[in-house]
């Protein structure tokens, strides 16, 4: 036996249940003891009813709590039983009895004997009341507040319905949609893919930055519903499916207990349905992942970037699984001549699928996305420092096989041992890359600092004033006025090392038509084009006005 404050269960926040029944004052006047079903005080009551009656089958439809003064108990309580297991077997929520009534229409020992009896045999709540009550009141005050309690849940579907309304009319981001329902739950709520990736996710308002800790992992061991429920496994979270019946591509979870499981799936069904609206006006699962992983590597590359430990737990959530070694990598699509802003977000967007599926099939994992018009940025786990370069050989064999021709090129920057600084590496790639898209030949598929040399140089200085001084100071008598077979010539006979004869057997003039060129462009240039030091110094200036024209 147990009285009120020593119950298993405290009522559940924003139901009535019998927790709450027993904590009104009209209630407590009658120092209510719990005599049976402690741990049942939970059950939400839906109606109060008086009954004295030893038949009760036709008049309890589910979900009462029952009060009696035992006036159907019978002679020393024999009708006890009888009476507790009707009220159980029709559903009803609990019994409050009150035997001190005046009067002798009770054997208030025998039937207090026999109600104690029956109540510790049993998992029903059962309360016994010490001193006499009004059951009027009990029922006045409990009726009210069921009916405010529907008026506030009415009104709470109401609001919720007009956010998530709302939300779709705006074309809301996912991530906005997902921090709305963790706002409206009171907790974390986590957007992941059928994958078990992350697509969007919100802390809620403690912050848990330990939230997306081993995700993948941990999600997989909560299986899918296809309903609004909660998971069976180690971790039960609260979960709704995403997407049309058939064609599910992720679900919400709330990865927390919580004191009110009806709410919050309301908020989370409600949120899932505006996710499959905005899916189906034309987002789809890829374009969210894409979304998330731009945002942290933007994020990273930001000269105050997020903590070690956050970064690899973001990153985790996001595919790119924990490696000793990471490398950066950059792909810049060639420029197309006459090429519209979309179709480059159309190659940009075919070749970072591609790369995700040719990273997956060797068996490593990257957080790639697009960094901005034209390229494509990789942070690459690899797993030991030595397999580095095959493992980049390989993905980029992979990626050029089935196309005609390659239109892109890879720079890659120094590896690092952490995710965070191969992120910072990111620049030192893009670098590599535009340099690399100035060569007329690729004779590697990637390509490092070390590879681009003088190309390299000039690339990192190419906005230095002084270098552009210096540029166009060697070339300002084929630029100003422009003279294009001027330059070209230049460019042949600096490709050839300064031989006049190699030059020639090329075809590209008649002998005495190339000497009189070339003479006739030392004087523009008013420099000899025999001397050494000249010829390097136009080279320079030669790439410096290639590498800004790219």
């Amino acid at each position: 036996m147990s009285t009120v404050a020593s119950r298993q269960k405290p009522a559940v926040a924003g139901t009535l249940s019998i927790a709450r029944v027993l904590e009104l004052p009209a209630v407590a006047a009658g120092e209510p003891e719990v005599l049976g079903g402690a741990d049942m005080l939970g059950n939400p009551v839906r109606w109060v009813h008086v009954a004295e009656t030893p038949d009760l089958a036709d008049l309890l439809s589910g979900g009462e709590l029952v009060l009696t003064t035992g006036l159907a108990f019978g002679e020393a309580g024999s009708g006890v039983a009888a009476f507790v297991s009707q009220v159980q077997a029709a559903g009803a929520s609990g019994l409050i009895v009150e035997l001190v009534a005046a009067g002798a229409a009770v054997d208030q020992p025998g039937s207090i004997a026999a109600l104690r009896r029956v109540a510790g045999q049993g998992d029903f709540p059962v309360i016994l009341l010490q001193r006499r009550v009004r059951f009027v009141e009990i029922t006045e005050v409990v009726h009210r507040m069921l009916v405010s309690d529907q008026l506030a849940a009415l009104e709470r579907s109401r609001m919720i319905h007009e956010v998530f309304t709302a939300l779709s009319l705006q074309n809301a981001t996912e991530e906005g949609i997902v921090s709305r329902a963790a706002e409206l739950i009171g907790a974390p709520v986590v957007l992941e893919d059928v994958a078990h990736l992350v697509l969007g996710f919100d802390a809620g308002p403690q912050r848990d930055a330990g939230l997306l800790a081993h995700w993948p992992e941990r999600s997989r061991r909560v299986g899918y519903l296809e309903a609004t429920g909660r998971g069976a496994g180690e971790e039960s979270w609260l979960q709704t499916p995403v997407g049309i019946q058939g064609q599910r591509w992720g679900r919400l979870v709330v990865p927390r207990q919580l004191g009110n499981d009806e709410d919050a799936a309301m908020v989370l069904e409600r949120a899932g349905q505006t996710l499959s609206i905005a899916r189906l006006a034309g987002r789809d699962q890829k374009e969210l992942l894409h979304q998330a992983r731009a945002g942290l590597l933007h994020e990273l590359r930001q000269p105050h970037a997020l903590g070690t430990d956050e970064v690899m737990i973001r990153a985790g959530a996001l595919g790119l699984a924990e490696s000793p070694h990471y490398v950066p990598v950059v792909f810049r699509l060639d420029d197309r001549q006459g090429q519209t802003p979309t179709e480059v977000q159309l190659r940009e967007r075919a070749l970072l699928d591609a790369l995700n599926d040719v990273v997956g099939s060797a068996r490593a994992t990257s957080l790639s996305a697009s960094l901005q018009s034209g390229q494509v940025g990789m942070v690459l786990g690899v797993g030991a420092r030595q397999l580095e370069e095959p493992l980049l050989e390989r993905i980029c064999r992979q990626l050029a096989q089935g196309q005609q021709s390659v239109d892109w090129s890879v720079g890659v920057g120094r590896g690092r041992g952490s995710a965070k600084e191969a992120a910072h590496g990111l620049e030192e790639a893009i670098q590599v890359a535009e340099t690399v898209a100035t060569f007329d030949t690729r004779a590697r598929p990637f390509y490092r600092f070390a590879d681009v040399r003088l190309r390299g140089l000039l690339a990192l200085m190419h906005a230095d004033t002084r270098l552009k001084s210096f540029a166009e100071a060697e070339l300002a008598g084929i630029l100003d006025p422009l003279d294009e077979p001027g330059l070209e010539l230049l460019g042949l006979y600096l490709k050839h090392g300064g031989n006049k004869s190699a030059l020639a057997r090329t075809g590209f003039l008649s002998r005495p038509a190339l000497y009189a060129r070339l003479e006739k462009l030392e004087d523009k240039l008013g420099v000899s084009l025999d001397d050494a030091e000249s010829r390097t110094s136009l080279h320079v200036a030669l790439l410096w006005r290639g590498l800004g024209r790219t």
